[in-house]
């Protein structure tokens, strides 16, 4: 059996196990399902052989998919290459977020955030993985109005991707492939009592790549979210369209 294989069918254990979880929480918690559309642009830019820059941007909106706005994301860092395929990248985060519905009042987040990114490349197949922690300052909200002051806490984010091309052996320009990934999220603190688990987010579809440094990724995500009170929980399937950018500004001598 190749390795390619062997990596799939941990995969997708892992992915049957984590649903089956969820499932088996459903039957004893209520579950709300909404549904959402996510826009979001990644951009890495590579200034010398040891440092570069991360920018990734998103708007979402919620309700039948467009009904209304529901966040906007705009997340800057460093990032120190270790190795070409292993980075350390470290920024801010801003979050708005807009007013649920009959309410007026948008809440900001602001977060601090570090990353350890690796990929790997076999014969038909790249991997990819990232361990992030975020610091996450959530101002106060009470009766549709800002308060004074920010509930703090950390979260721990772990995400798997996979990529098979639909054509060749490797993904190069005008190459489609198939995207499949999972990130779990973990939170902890003091504020923390009843939702150590945030949520988990699966995301299957297609991807194109355009040129070398250009790509996109279409396709369907599902959200599977605790919320603070422990005893519910927020299902969303989301189309997810993403587009992810690389620069490389390294003289060529």
């Amino acid at each position: 059996m190749t390795r390619r294989c062997i990596i799939l069918i941990i995969f997708f254990n892992i992915l049957t196990f984590s649903v089956q979880v969820c499932q088996a929480q459903a039957t004893a918690k209520a579950v709300h399902h909404r549904e959402q559309l996510w826009l979001g642009f990644f951009n890495q830019t590579r200034l010398t052989n040891k440092f570069g820059l991360w920018l990734d941007v998103h708007y979402r909106q919620t309700d039948h998919f467009i009904d209304r706005p529901f966040q906007f994301l705009f997340r800057p860092g460093a990032t120190w290459f270790i190795q070409d395929n292993l980075r350390f990248t470290a920024g801010y985060a801003f979050v708005n977020h807009f007013p649920a519905k009959g309410l007026d009042t948008s809440r900001p987040e602001h977060r601090a955030w570090q990353q350890i990114w690796w990929n790997q490349k076999y014969t038909g197949l790249t991997t990819l993985q990232w361990l992030r922690l975020e610091e996450r300052f959530n101002r106060k909200i009470a009766n549709d109005e800002l308060q004074e002051g920010y509930n703090f806490n950390y979260r721990l984010r772990y995400n798997m991707a996979f990529f098979i091309p639909l054509k060749g052996k490797e993904i190069v320009p005008r190459t489609p492939f198939i995207a499949v990934m999972n990130e779990v999220f973990l939170n902890f603190g003091g504020k923390i009592v009843y939702n150590t688990f945030d949520q988990n987010r699966f995301f299957a579809g297609i991807g194109y790549q355009f040129t070398q440094r250009l790509n996109a990724q279409l396709g369907y995500m599902n959200i599977y979210q605790q919320e603070a009170s422990g005893d519910s929980y927020i299902s969303t399937n989301a189309i997810r369209l993403f587009f992810f950018h690389t620069l490389d500004w390294r003289s060529k001598v």
